[in-house]
């Protein structure tokens, strides 16, 4: 459990609040318009009425106490970015922000975001890799060029095994998990694969396209 503090409660803090709520993470909204929370006050820890772009309000939230920061401000960059630098100035211990475009990502980082969302363009590319292959059911970038994707094994390697495969050493991806049913198994060497048990895969994005291929 975690604590957060979510600036910006439009469509994404309203659905990004309630989600870390439900997960049972300790949650304070904040946004200047009071209509945009009071359908979160039952399940939100707390919720401030609030302008973060004022450096004498912000510091009254005591931002270094929380576990992450998210600014959800999505309709006005120059607040986004005064807020995001205010809350690296008070001392937050992580800041992940929203972008809209790329630029707004490079300033972000540049200011020091620890971590930086582009929702349209990473729902975009996200769908467009599950759309492109059969066999991809689901896909998560994890950093650089590594990424960790749910697929169905290739028909040749049904009844074989994680280690006559050698999965690793020959196409330079790690096998994480299969789902079986409504169960996440944790694989040994000795797991054949069936054709109807996706596994979960994590690798360069290179050799597991390579693999999908």
């Amino acid at each position: 459990m975690k604590s957060i503090l979510v600036i910006g409660m439009g469509k994404f803090g309203h659905y990004l609040a309630r989600s870390l709520a439900n997960k049972g993470n300790q949650i304070m909204i904040v946004d200047k318009d009071e209509t945009k929370m009071s359908d979160l006050l039952d399940v939100v820890t707390s919720a401030k009425i609030a302008d973060c772009t004022r450096r004498e309000v912000l510091s009254t939230l005591g931002v270094g106490e929380f576990d992450r920061c998210v600014v959800c401000v999505t309709d006005d960059f120059q607040s986004s970015l005064e807020i995001t630098d205010l809350l690296i100035e008070l001392g937050a211990r992580h800041v992940t922000a929203l972008a809209a475009t790329d630029i707004q990502e490079k300033f972000l980082y540049r200011i020091g975001a620890q971590r930086v969302i582009h929702p349209d363009r990473d729902i975009a590319n996200r769908l467009a890799i599950k759309l492109s292959h059969d066999s991809v059911l689901d896909y998560i970038a994890v950093s650089g060029d590594f990424s960790i994707y749910e697929l169905m094994p290739p028909k040749k390697w049904t009844e074989r095994s994680i280690a006559e495969l050698k999965v690793r050493a020959k196409w330079g991806i790690t096998v994480l998990a299969i789902r079986q049913g409504e169960k996440i198994v944790m694989p040994d060497a000795t797991y054949c694969f069936q054709s109807d048990e996706p596994m979960i895969v994590m690798g360069r994005e290179e050799d597991i396209r390579r693999l999908i291929r």
